[in-house]
């Protein structure tokens, strides 16, 4: 290795590691948890979720602290000033650019202080701790017609705090500007223990302050750019001006955290419009875009986003609705009533010299749209061929009437470095997102990220920029700033940061006395040969099966960390699955990226030691309801299921495993044995004492009832039924019904519907050979017994190769199974083409009759549905085919999203009963007890009918058995007309 690379080598140890001289951290964690209320944790888990934000930076603290209140916040400080330990305060960990990572104490204040102390509707003011999240006040303040205006693309779990200390902005900062705008006062503590109320005026500053700004007049007045709505990078020393108010609170939003924690913030509050809507404008290409917007501000739009074809994958309207063109602007209007709002957007129409475009006015087309823009952050980080991109240079802003110059000499300069990046963001403010796709897993590549990085700062400035636009300065950009704001006044900004933090205590390395752009890169300390796994992992890595690459997938912009009722952390509703158990819990290592930190730390090695080993990877994916969600609903697709059953494969190679593990792991295996004595078994089970003993040998949770054996398996009815049928029926309308173990044992009669429905639409069922000994093998996987499921689906592969070499679809009734066919097989047996073939062959219920009858008209129901859509079912194989059956059969209404909690085994595991009936009690209880007299319950998941029952003795169905029962009542009626 060349000399500098191993000064650099130096340089990352030497910033991710505590100082020699040190103290050590059991006695700083005593001294803490002596001194405070909150919770303390200094093990490796807590610190190993700390480790990154959404950036591309690590630095590794040596303990968390989740204080109470504001007295907690300065005795934990107290502490650390006397130990000399750093301190960074945390909210949501979204930041892009590393400021929410550091060394020392990591302050979690998103734990505890996250109340809405006040609202002053008539004043437009609220008053809140720094870990509400953004969206908690928004719904708070809507019933008075107000908002809080700025609104990063992550509203849905960003916290008010992280919001200052970044002077967050988002979509609509051209109408309401960025957070520093609307901050009337702030409660600080500092390093040193002072507690400042800032607001307008000198009361509350650090003493020195004053003196510094009025000494240093001239710099301070003219060494800022002019006329740019998004200057974030730096310290807003100009905001003391005398001309300026002084107004400290300003200055100190987008201090990174810098110069103190706040612990309690006035923010001002602004009329939300009562409608909204949407133009849409089509342009050639993004720059001409970006020319247009800056034309289209005296409208006064409430947005102005743009974004390039590259983004969004598509073109014309195909897909997202768009139209044509190769970029897109998304202005967005308001009006006191829709019939307003309409009209303000086709003035904005009108006026454009667009392409083409729209208005969108309906709001779930508008929800639709703004998705596409709001994942982006996470999307963008895969490139169309399935490389890696990454947010290295993310959010500057030059002024919006040099936007358009900009990008074309920022897309030369990426092509100067043969860097490819997809560029998009507040086209109406002058602001730039962008993801690059960087090669910082070599030396080179490092090397090469940081020239670029070097001269891209150059170009910024030389277009009047700011580096940062949005997300603050933080590792990536704050050892650039003397290219922005020369010497002297970067000089200056050390000076500031002294005189509120002499001691050097806040998140050092951040703005003043910066780290190297390149040094403490999270990908530094990852394997760089692949870690050998039983999944083929197709699209990470070159070639596919690299589990890093695979783990490297999570960005942090932390989609998954979206509260549910018991969690605290904010609210959603909707269609979405992502992540159950955080929404029940909370707690960051019970969302997706939490537990994708673990694993990043795992194979790091660093905090994490035990690699496969680990106990914490273990209790944190031990309520990982393996769901699915997030293949889906995760901007990058973390597959957090398959990471799952590949951990616990590793983790038990060779030991001895849970119970739960043994008897549903095996649960195919234990069926097709208890067949034949289902009776018994079944009068058995309601003896207590016995279900008793047979659910603690199992590892079955004691709140559980054994599921009923049917007393005939389907596949026997069915072999009895097809010899029984007098009907011909044509090959090209027949379809394979996969006798899945749940159908087979369980719950027959939605085989049987299913079989009712296929024969009235005209499509012949065939049935497997040796049905009963089929498998996709899903039990397996999900309790990480990867080498049984092997052998499972290879005998499968086996008896199904005949029906898939024929062409024949293959009917999968229950969700689950058909997400493990899907999904699981190709990249379990990657090696055998047979998978892929099988995969690619099934069908739901749905979709077979959509495919096999499309002629065939369901019968009329004419009711409404409640009920879910099962989470597999989301994230996998899509519900259009379902939508639109429903719709024909006249079943009204819309399917809940989530998951039901019960998820399998996760449900009827040993201490997880409480979490999974938190997550039924998340959406899917509350809709169906919402639900009117005569509504049908859908849901086709036996895990959603049981915990259904379970749970609130509701009776849910699959739709095949709503269909069969009602064709069953036309044929006693006779047909119905035009039938």
């Amino acid at each position: 290795m060349a000399e500098r690379d191993t000064r650099d080598t130096r340089n990352a140890r030497k910033a991710t590691a505590p100082a020699r001289d040190a103290p050590p951290a059991t006695e700083v964690a005593a001294a803490l948890t002596a001194a405070v209320r909150g919770e303390v944790d200094f093990g490796a888990a807590a610190r190993a979720l700390t480790t990154m934000d959404a950036s591309n930076y690590r630095r590794v603290p040596v303990g968390v602290v989740a204080p109470y209140d504001a007295a907690d916040v300065a005795a934990a400080l107290a502490v650390c000033r006397t130990y000399g330990v750093p301190v960074v305060p945390r909210g949501a960990g979204t930041s892009i650019a590393g400021n929410a990572t550091g060394l020392g104490v990591v302050l979690d204040l998103t734990r505890h202080l996250r109340s809405i102390v006040s609202v002053d509707a008539a004043a437009r003011t609220a008053v809140v701790q720094p870990g509400v999240v953004l969206d908690e006040l928004r719904e708070a303040v809507r019933p008075y017609g107000l908002t809080f205006g700025p609104d990063p693309s992550t509203h849905s779990r960003c916290t008010l705090g992280g919001m200052i200390g970044n002077n967050s902005c988002g979509a609509h900062s051209v109408a309401w500007g960025t957070t520093a705008d609307n901050v009337h006062e702030l409660s600080v503590t500092t390093y040193g223990g002072a507690a400042l109320r800032l607001g307008r005026g000198w009361d509350g500053v650090p003493a020195g302050v004053r003196e510094l700004v009025e000494s240093n007049l001239a710099p301070l007045r003219t060494g800022f750019p002019a006329g740019l709505p998004r200057r974030i990078s730096g310290y807003a020393l100009d905001a003391l001006l005398p001309e300026a108010g002084p107004d400290p609170a300003r200055a100190f939003c987008g201090s990174e955290g810098t110069l103190g924690v706040v612990t309690e913030a006035t923010v001002r509050l602004v009329e939300s419009p009562p409608a909204r809507a949407l133009a849409v404008l089509g342009y050639p290409d993004e720059s001409a875009a970006a020319e247009a917007a800056a034309g289209l501000l005296p409208y006064g739009p409430l947005t102005v986003e743009g974004m390039s074809e590259d983004l969004v994958r598509v073109r014309g309207d195909s897909g997202h609705g768009l139209p044509r063109g190769g970029a897109w602007l998304f202005v967005e209007t308001g009006g006191a009533t829709p019939g307003e709002a309409r009209a303000a957007a086709t003035t904005i129409l009108r006026a454009a010299d667009a392409l083409d475009g729209t208005v969108v006015a309906d709001p779930a087309g508008q929800r639709a749209l703004w998705r596409v823009r709001e994942d982006a952050a996470g999307t963008a980080t895969r490139m169309p061929d399935d490389t890696e991109a990454w947010p290295g240079w993310e959010d500057c802003a030059v002024p919006p009437a040099r936007l358009g110059a900009y990008l074309r000499d920022f897309r030369a300069l990426l092509a100067e470095h043969g860097l490819r990046g997809t560029p998009y963001g507040h086209f109406g403010d002058g602001c730039i997102h962008v993801r690059i796709d960087f090669d910082l897993l070599t030396d080179d590549g490092v090397r090469r990220f940081r020239r670029f990085s070097q001269e891209v700062a150059s170009l910024v400035v030389a277009h009047g920029g700011s580096l940062s636009g949005e997300h603050g300065d933080g590792l990536a950009r704050s050892e650039l700033l003397p290219k922005m704001y020369g010497d002297e006044l970067v000089g200056l900004f050390g000076r500031f940061k002294d005189l509120w933090d002499p001691a050097g205590g806040m998140n050092p390395g951040v703005l003043a006395r910066p780290a190297r752009l390149d040094e403490n890169l999270r990908f530094a300390v990852l394997p760089r040969e692949p870690v050998e796994v039983a999944f083929g992992y197709p699209h990470d890595g070159p070639g596919g099966g690299d589990f890093s690459a695979a783990v490297r997938r999570c960005v942090g912009v932390a989609k998954c960390r979206v509260g549910g009722p018991g969690s605290g952390v904010g609210a959603h509703s909707g269609p979405g699955v992502m992540c159950p158990s955080f929404r029940a819990t909370g707690e960051e290592r019970h969302s997706t990226r939490g537990r994708a930190r673990l694993l990043h730390e795992m194979l790091a090695g660093e905090v994490v030691t035990d690699g496969w080993r680990s106990t914490e990877v273990r209790d944190a994916l031990d309520l990982c309801l393996s769901c699915k969600g997030c293949r889906s609903d995760c901007p990058v697709g973390v597959d957090m299921a398959t990471y799952k059953a590949e951990f616990l494969h590793h983790h038990y190679a060779g030991r001895m495993r849970p119970a739960a593990h043994y008897a549903m792991g095996l649960l195919p295996r234990w069926l097709r044995l208890a067949a034949p004595f289902a009776r018994v078994l079944n009068a058995a089970a309601r003896v207590r004492p016995l279900a008793s003993l047979a659910k603690r040998l199992g590892g079955i949770a004691p709140e559980r009832a054994i599921p009923r054996l049917a007393p005939e398996p389907f596949g026997r009815w069915l072999g009895r039924h097809v010899k029984a049928r007098t009907e011909v029926f044509d090959r090209s309308r027949s379809a394979v019904l996969w006798p899945d173990t749940f159908t087979e044992y369980l719950t027959p009669s939605v085989g049987r519907a299913a079989v009712g429905v296929f024969e009235a639409a005209g499509i012949g069922v065939v049935a497997p050979p040796q049905g009963g000994r089929v498998c996709c093998g899903l039990t397996y996987v999900s309790t990480g017994q990867l080498d049984r499921a092997r052998t499972v689906m290879r005998r499968t592969l086996d008896l199904m190769e005949p029906l898939v070499d024929a062409g024949l679809p293959v009917v999968v009734l229950e969700p689950s199974c058909a997400g493990a066919l899907t999904t699981d097989l190709p990249e379990l047996l990657g090696d055998d083409p047979r998978a892929a073939r099988l995969a690619a062959s099934v069908r739901t219920f749905a979709q077979a009759l959509e495919e096999c009858a499309p002629q065939w008209r369901p019968p009329r129901l004419d009711r409404p549905v409640t009920g879910q859509t099962h989470c597999h079912q989301h994230a996998v194989l899509g519900d259009e085919a379902d939508r639109r059956l429903r719709e024909r059969a006249g079943l009204t209404g819309e399917l809940s999203g989530g998951c039901c909690g019960l998820a399998g085994n996760f449900g009827f595991e040993r201490g997880h009963y409480d979490v999974s009936v938190a997550c039924a009690e998340d959406q899917l209880l509350p809709s169906v007890r919402a639900a009117g007299k005569g509504t049908e319950i859908l849901a086709d998941g036996f895990s959603c009918r049981t915990q259904l029952a379970q749970l609130g003795g509701h009776r849910a169905r699959h739709l095949a058995e709503v269909l069969a029962e009602a064709l069953m009542e036309e044929s006693t009626e006779g047909p119905a007309e035009g039938r």
